[in-house]
Parts: C-alpha cells; sequence; structure tokens
C-alpha cells in the first residue's frame, strides 16, 4: 500500500488554540483524523509526524525516505521562511512533497511571502485552510 508521510512544523501542534483568526479552531489531531480517513477511501496508508524541533524533522525525512516513502505533504510552519537546513533536505531526500500552509503567507508579514521550501517541493497549497491538506493528499494519491 502507497504510504504518504505527513509532516508539521514548529507550533502546528497548538492548532486550535494558537492565533484562532488566522488558523482557526481545527486541531491538528482533527486534520490528521479526516486525512486518515480519507486515505482510506483512496486506498493509501498516511503517517503523521509534528515536530517543533528542525532537526528532528530533516530526521524523520530521512527515515521516511530511507523506507521508500515517495511523497509526502509538509507544513514547515515558520521553516518554511528560515531553513535552509530544511530546504536541502527535501531536495536531497529523493521524496515529492507537496507545501501546504492555512493561512495565504501571502496575505501576511512582508517577511512569509518568501518560501525557501517551495522550490524543491512539487507544489504549495497556501490559503485554502485545513482543506489544503485534503488537496494535497488527492494529488499525491492519485500519483
Amino acid at each position: 500500500m502507497k504510504k504518504i508521510a505527513i509532516i508539521n512544523g514548529p507550533n502546528l501542534d497548538r492548532l486550535g488554540i494558537r492565533e484562532p483568526e488566522i488558523y482557526g479552531k481545527t486541531k491538528l489531531s482533527d486534520i490528521i483524523d479526516s486525512l486518515k480517513k480519507r486515505a482510506s477511501e483512496l486506498g493509501v496508508e498516511i503517517d503523521a509526524f509534528q515536530s517543533n524541533s528542525e532537526g528532528e524533522i530533516i530526521n524523520k525525512i530521512y527515515e521516511f525516505a530511507d523506507a521508500g516513502v515517495k511523497y509526502g505533504i509538509i507544513n514547515p510552519g515558520a521553516f518554511t521562511h528560515t531553513s535552509v537546513a530544511l530546504r536541502d533536505c527535501i531536495a536531497g531526500s529523493g521524496m515529492k512533497f507537496v507545501e501546504v500552509h492555512i493561512s495565504n503567507i501571502y496575505k501576511r508579514e512582508e517577511f512569509r511571502h518568501n518560501s525557501i521550501t517551495a522550490p524543491v517541493c512539487e507544489g504549495q497549497i497556501s490559503g485554502l485552510g485545513t482543506y489544503g491538506y485534503l488537496a494535497a493528499l488527492e494529488w499525491a494519491a492519485k500519483l
């Protein structure tokens, strides 16, 4: 069965609590539950991981890659705009990623307009709320 990695970066464990006017009231666990349900319908499996630590995220991506996982959905959080190390990991992993952001990063502060990681991903979904994760899952499942 095809496995799709779901990786969430810093502060996403605080969804539903942190700035609900920007990110909504849905918890990360609710997003993962809905992805698991849809993955089952699509005949794929997901494996979800969240960390506030850049190094842990990088190690997990390589762990997925070494286990033969080919596709991933990543919300790098603030690392989107700052982490060359994460960008290099995504590029060197051999996996195909879609970058997802709940808010529209291009309608927010200027420093959020630049994604270091998007150029090494297959695509980016920004501003569709939590639906962006489902859209990315649909894409990965069809490849």
